[in-house]
């Protein structure tokens, strides 16, 4: 019992001094991206977006290995679909996907001080959970910009995994893929639950991977319903993923 609780407090005091760094370093960094979002283009500040959001996993300990690259032409335009595992979804997504791609984001992470504002400011939607008429607007919204040549990044599941295991997809992602005519690249996000998972405040640095499947071509996307594209694409993502 003692061993476990020394294991715990180590954990802790670990878990503490990473939020110190990853906090600062984030903060000092979406201050950096707000300034350059006043004077660059979204594509022209991108490569430095992935540059800081790499480093952020470098600064905090956690190997990061990419496959499935091959699978990717860079100039074309994908909506990219993972799962939803973690709160580094996004900076990884961000950070390794060789596409200038925005997110559709839940809204209330809009209302973060500092962070909401610098995401939208550099593009991304905010999406409600609540209110299905606002949601419908932003993936109108997010279809536009995927038919202007602008790669868009959604969590079909619309929420973090409670377990590890995936959870139902929404059909709203996969409407928009429909209304948008446009390529699904399914993506494997494996190793973040360990890293940090809903519902505790640890951190435990390893390693994590990001996988890309082969694209969903447009006519597969166009010629399936909402519900057997949801779950072929489901079926891909979990494929994907490497399970522990």
């Amino acid at each position: 019992m003692k061993f476990q609780q020394c294991q715990h407090w180590l954990a802790s005091i670990r878990s503490a001094g990473l939020w110190a760094i990853g906090a600062l370093y984030f903060g000092l960094f979406l201050l950096v991206v707000l300034w350059g979002s006043y004077f660059f283009s979204p594509r022209t500040l991108d490569p430095f977006l992935k540059k800081g959001l790499r480093c952020l996993f470098r600064l905090l300990g956690i190997p990061v290995t990419v496959k499935g690259l091959h699978h990717l032409d860079v100039n074309r335009t994908y909506l990219f679909m993972a799962n939803h595992v973690s709160i580094f979804d996004i900076p990884l997504l961000g950070g390794y996907i060789p596409h200038c791609v925005r997110g559709v984001e839940a809204d209330r992470q809009f209302r973060w001080p500092l962070y909401g504002y610098v995401v939208r400011r550099v593009g991304n939607i905010p999406i409600s959970r609540e209110n299905a008429h606002a949601a419908i607007r932003s993936i109108h919204q997010a279809a536009e910009r995927l038919k202007a040549g602008q790669s868009m990044v959604i969590l079909p599941e619309g929420h973090r995994t409670l377990d590890g295991r995936l959870r139902p997809f929404k059909r709203l992602p996969f409407y928009l893929a429909k209304k948008a005519g446009c390529e699904i690249v399914p993506v494997g996000l494996s190793g973040l639950f360990s890293l940090k998972r809903k519902g505790s405040w640890h951190i435990r640095p390893g390693p994590v991977m990001i996988q890309f499947g082969k694209p969903i071509d447009r006519e597969t996307v166009q010629n399936l319903s909402i519900n057997q594209l949801r779950d072929r694409t489901r079926e891909a993502i979990e494929a994907l993923i490497e399970w522990p």
